[in-house]
């Protein structure tokens, strides 16, 4: 049997694959099973910061699978306090729960702005509130969380205590607030599932001082778009605002499973003994990776995400077969004039990889990539939206 047979025997169709089998790489090419080459614009959906079989990053994994792959978190390690030392010191949070993914991380945010809020407010006050077209993982909880509609049919009844307002309509959520105890307010600096959407600075502003004056937790999940995605380090940076509990995930770890939620002051001290717990979080290996990634994102390299998504918005906008682009930094969203599978369709078979996102194409490079392949497969894409 072919890997695809195989893979179409015995793993769980849940996936609706491309026809591709990917068998190697480096930095942002990728070659399949038959040795075509393709320039990588999705990066494992936006986990693999640095390209693939990154030569830093694979050295400090390997380094420490040969001193100690695992312990559990009843013990000390190095890699998991510099990292959490790392972020804090990046970000300005005080205390950091490592596990392993987006979802947990965004479950963990989730219980600490209710025991949080309940310990101020009482038991009543446990509604968490986030927007209309948010993704926050798969999870029974998560998919609560997330504001779209269709992610939620199958499995009901999922996890009571969310509700969703409309991006953009601040007065929806000071509605709600007169009838229902918020509890916290999650949301997503761009809706990257939901179409690369980025939300108003006004917008991000009245949430960040409307929680702010009613002590209300503010989380802004940072999977996707944290770890210099976007061009800062996290794109609430972008916004000039500081929330008291970020969940992150994907590029941290730079190819290996790895969630983080951090927290400000005074919700350091929220979680005490046994209240929250992950077998994998914080586990030497990935936590050596992502010491490799953060450890690099200067500001200089930052400037390069914004400099190469400057390029693609200029190149792309009012470009023949282009309704629209948006997002920010290395986050970008193409709605074109055809179906986006066509596209993306068309891009494997002229050796691009991209994603999608809604009705729109979605862009998630290495953020890395090197100027002269972004520039080729960039130029290829235009070739196909125009055709």
């Amino acid at each position: 049997m072919s890997i695809t047979e195989l893979d179409k025997a015995y793993v769980a169709g849940t996936y609706k694959r491309f026809p591709v089998e990917l068998t190697s790489g480096k930095g942002s090419l990728v070659f399949d099973s038959d040795g075509k080459r393709y320039i990588d614009l999705g990066s494992g959906i936006g986990v693999t910061a640095f390209g693939i079989a990154d030569d830093i990053w694979k050295d400090a994994v390997t380094r420490q699978l040969g001193t100690l792959q695992h312990t559990s978190n009843l013990y000390y390690t190095e890699p998991c306090a510099r990292l959490a030392e790392m972020l804090c010191q990046r970000t300005g949070m005080s205390k950091v729960f490592f596990s392993n993914s987006g979802a947990e991380a965004n479950e963990c945010a989730i219980k600490i702005a209710r025991k949080y809020s309940q310990d101020r407010k009482g038991p009543d006050c446990s509604t968490i509130v986030t927007l209309k077209n948010s993704f926050h993982g798969r999870t029974l909880t998560t998919l609560a969380a997330t504001g779209q509609d269709a992610f939620h049919r199958l499995f009901q009844p999922l996890t009571p205590g969310f509700v969703s307002v409309t991006p953009e309509h601040i007065d929806e959520l000071y509605a709600l607030a007169e009838a229902t105890p918020i509890a916290g307010v999650m949301i997503e600096c761009v809706q990257g599932e939901g179409g690369v959407v980025p939300l108003s600075r006004e917008y991000v502003e009245a949430l960040a001082a409307f929680t702010s004056e009613r002590d209300i937790p503010l989380i802004v999940d940072e999977v996707q778009t944290g770890n210099g995605r976007t061009g800062a380090l996290y794109a609430y940076m972008n916004y000039g605002i500081t929330p008291d509990i970020v969940s992150t995930a994907k590029g941290l770890g730079g190819g290996l499973p790895l969630g983080a939620t951090m927290m400000a002051e005074p919700f350091a001290g929220v979680l005490g003994y046994g209240d929250h717990g992950s077998t994998f979080g914080g586990n030497p290996v990935s936590s050596a990776g992502a010491l490799s990634i953060l450890g690099r994102m200067d500001q200089a390299f930052l400037d390069e995400v914004k400099a190469k998504g400057d390029y693609i918005f200029e190149r792309l906008t009012g470009a023949k077969g282009v309704e629209s682009v948006t997002g920010m930094g290395l986050m970008i969203g193409i709605k074109p004039t055809k179906p986006a599978a066509e596209i993306i369709s068309r891009g494997i078979e002229k050796g691009i990889l991209c994603l999608s996102a809604k009705e729109k194409v979605r862009l998630l490079p290495a953020l890395n990539i090197p100027m002269g392949l972004l520039t080729e497969a960039i130029e290829i894409l235009a070739g196909i939206l125009s055709e």
